[in-house]
């Protein structure tokens, strides 16, 4: 079973930053991409940025050149950098992780793995 916890939610003034972390733990091997979506209330849940194992990112056009996704495959880590928050950026932010997960002994298929998701609001 993969588990992915993420912390870094929280209150934030626009304006301010926020940077949220996300672990992967575990019985798989290698990951294939990670990154983060994101809810608002009463709408549909939307990617934000992701980071492939080849180190290659992309960006929801809004975010772009504000937050900045990295992440760390020696320690299954991916973190979202957000600057210059603005209200319109208030959701839950959900990690996600593509892998090879680790069925049956010496078996290994592809999951697409979610957390528990962390509430970002930006209010003053």
């Amino acid at each position: 079973q993969v588990q992915l916890v993420e912390n870094g939610g929280g209150l934030v003034q626009p304006g301010g930053s926020r940077k949220l972390s996300c672990v992967a733990s575990g019985r798989f091997t290698s990951i294939n991409e990670m990154g983060w979506y994101r809810q608002a209330p009463g709408k549909e849940r939307e990617l934000v940025a992701d980071i492939t194992s080849k180190g290659n990112t992309m960006y929801k056009d809004s975010v772009k050149g504000r937050f900045t996704i990295s992440g760390d495959t020696s320690r299954n880590e991916v973190h979202l950098q957000m600057n210059s928050l603005k209200p319109e950026d208030t959701g839950t932010y959900y990690c996600y992780a593509d892998l090879w997960a680790l069925v049956a002994e010496g078996e290994y298929q592809p999951r697409e793995v979610w957390g528990q998701g962390t509430l970002v609001t930006v209010s003053s």
